[in-house]
């Protein structure tokens, strides 16, 4: 069941056309783009993939027609979470698993549980999934953090929990988690600027936005990083630090949208609530990108 989920996943978009519906050809250009920057694996259905926006239909389909254009080449992770505990059950029990390696699924957001309610309702997520679980906290967007302690108690107590997403921005609650986690649970950052550092106190890898603009530099970052080559990884981080500093000004993920126009994967539009980006960012992101 377990798949090593260590270096660069990417979390990927959702393409729009015009008129908003899903663009199938872009999230297909999307997928081999990724796969030739040499990417490790590929997250759909999260944040960045606008799921919120996602009818039950629309969230089928894509993860239909990513399977088929992955194809096995590369693991396949697909977001499933939400506040309610007992519809994210039922959701994993109505899934096709086949072609899915794991689920990513973050801490329920608004209802701000204890860390027993945050521990119980993964509980019942792993009992209900037969496949590998990444834990995601993201305490900025769900405004409750799991706390290290609770990561490692579920790290421990459920085989098939198997890695957590770390976007706490909490440097010491990381390091925490790195050094008491059991062997085989592997800590990937949720902050794009905060990979290298991370990797260098243990993290093994992270579900990346910016490795959607430069898949082979971010990719081959981390790879340094995780080797331990310093200076090649450090002169590949130090640069791409601009554009994560311009990439989410105005929202994700309408910034990377902006830089996959850029570079003629995809078109960048983006449904209500998000809008696009400003002229000026966006001339400042194509500045960057070239």
């Amino acid at each position: 069941m377990k798949t090593d989920f260590k270096g660069t996943g990417v979390a990927m978009v959702t393409p729009f056309s015009k008129d908003k519906s899903i663009d199938y050809k872009g999230l297909e250009n999307l997928i081999e783009y990724l796969i030739d920057g040499g990417v490790e694996f590929l997250v759909s259905m999260g944040t960045t993939g606008e799921s919120a926006v996602l009818s039950t239909e629309e969230k089928l389909g894509i993860v239909a027609f990513s399977k088929s254009k992955i194809n096995g080449r590369l693991p396949f992770v697909v977001g499933i979470g939400g506040n309610n505990t007992t519809a994210v059950v039922d959701q994993i029990n109505t899934i096709d698993f086949t072609g899915i390696d794991a689920i990513l699924s973050v801490s329920p957001a608004y209802n701000k549980p204890t860390q027993e309610g945050i521990y119980q309702h993964f509980k019942a997520i792993s009992e209900a999934c037969p496949v590998s679980i990444i834990l995601y906290n993201v305490p900025g967007r769900t405004s409750s953090n799991m706390s290290a302690d609770t990561t490692l108690r579920l790290a421990n107590d459920f085989e098939n929990i198997v890695a957590v997403k770390e976007a706490s921005g909490d440097m010491e609650q990381i390091m925490h988690i790195l050094r008491d986690k059991p062997k085989g649970f592997n800590v990937l950052s949720g902050d794009d600027a905060l990979t290298l550092p991370m990797v260098l106190m243990g993290a093994l890898g992270v579900i990346s936005v910016q490795a959607m603009a430069m898949p082979n530099e971010f990719s081959e970052m981390v790879r340094q990083g995780l080797k331990g080559n310093l200076e090649k990884a450090r002169a590949l981080h130090y640069p791409q630090l601009k554009i994560i500093d311009n990439l989410f000004v105005e929202g994700n993920p309408a910034g990377i949208k902006a830089c996959l126009k850029i570079k003629g994967v995809c078109d960048d539009y983006v449904r209500l609530p998000l809008v696009g980006i400003s002229r000026e960012r966006y001339l400042k992101l194509e500045n960057l990108l070239h």
